[in-house]
């Protein structure tokens, strides 16, 4: 029997927590996982800097692949330089050495730190390989397509998404390689956090964001796990500035064309992903066109001891692709293209769950 997915987007989904839908406040990019219990959360940050670099970091709570009770606190940072080639660092930590505000964003492992009031932020990374330390400010204001994703019959497990920065400008230093460089650049920030094991309720999904002139656009397409039939939700973001011009989901259209395999994870990918927004008013279309897989890493990588061997018995084989490309940006008249714009982009794949052909 197929269970449901519900999207939590109605104002009394709201009122239960004690939040406002039409209002975000600083809590909601605060702790919100019970560190003991059977969960994930971790704050994303990525920047497209003024030299063609591209800047990417990640503090997990714990484990998304294996989130089993009790802390395992962990950030990664990846700079992909003009070049192409990348310093990459992991950094696992104790779990004394985690700490996390339940009221603003305000997260320390050991003295690394993630911190910001929805407005202004700043990241503090210090490796062996790369030290980075960042200041940015919202230029999009926070935004949130819904409060949660409800998965069971009885709405039992949850999914939760806060983009708390569509878009913000960055200043960042950078140490590596025994040199130091001052980059500015846009940048994106989100919150992420749930009390299921993603492979048990999502199967893969997309996930893009890029800025386009004045424009911003978060993109997202998801498909669960077998379990829930493979139900789809899109997400769509288009804003200008600090005015949303387009966010409603029963407008939006997705395709995917020139499928291709990536050879490191053996995992299919598309190399162009298409969301259309068609409401009555207005009709905007934009184009994901992936020119290089950046990162290509396999999820059973992220399991320790005899976990790890049960995950080998049952199969699992999901993976994490980044890509970088060119999105574009089209806004039509009809079926007429009136304005057209494009912007170098990252966006991933997360495969969760087996390929679906399988």
């Amino acid at each position: 029997m197929v269970e449901k997915v519900r999207l939590a987007d109605k104002e009394e989904d709201f009122a239960k927590v004690g939040l406002n839908k039409n209002h975000i406040v600083p809590r909601e990019d605060a702790e919100r996982t019970n560190p003991e219990g059977e969960n994930y959360e971790w704050w994303y940050f990525d920047a497209n800097l003024d030299d063609g670099s591209q800047l990417v970091t990640t503090f997990y709570a714990k484990s998304v692949v294996n989130p089993s009770p009790g802390l395992k606190p962990a950030m990664e940072v990846e700079w992909t330089k003009t070049d192409g080639t990348a310093i990459k660092e992991k950094i696992e930590f104790k779990p004394e050495e985690f700490s996390a505000s339940k009221d603003t964003c305000d997260v320390k492992m050991g003295k690394n730190y993630f911190r910001g009031d929805l407005h202004h932020y700043e990241i503090g990374i210090f490796g062996e390989k790369i030290q980075v330390e960042v200041s940015f400010d919202n230029i999009t204001p926070a935004w949130r397509p819904n409060l949660t994703i409800y998965y069971g019959n009885n709405e039992e497990n949850n999914f939760s998404w806060l983009p708390a920065t569509p878009r913000g400008h960055a200043k960042v230093k950078i140490t590596a390689d025994g040199q130091e460089q001052n980059l500015e650049g846009d940048c994106y920030h989100d919150h992420n956090w749930g009390d299921v094991a993603l492979m048990k309720v999502m199967n893969h999904w997309y996930w893009g964001r890029a800025n386009i002139g004045d424009y911003t656009v978060i993109n997202s397409y998801m498909t669960t796990e077998k379990k829930y039939g493979h139900a789809t939700i899109p997400v769509f973001l288009l804003a200008k500035q600090e005015e949303i011009l387009a966010d409603d989901l029963q407008y939006v259209t997705y395709s995917e064309t020139d499928k291709a395999i990536e050879p490191v994870t053996g995992k299919p990918y598309y190399q162009n992903l298409v969301f259309d927004y068609n409401s009555p008013e207005k009709h905007y279309r934009i184009t994901y066109s992936a020119e290089k897989v950046i990162t290509h890493d396999k999820m059973i990588d992220q399991i320790d001891g005899f976990k790890k061997l049960m995950a080998k018995m049952a199969g699992f084989d999901g993976a994490y692709l980044r890509f970088s490309g060119i999105v574009k940006l089209e806004i039509l008249e009809g079926d007429d293209v009136v304005e057209t714009q494009s912007s170098k982009g990252l966006w991933e794949e997360a495969y969760f769950g087996k390929t679906m052909e399988d």
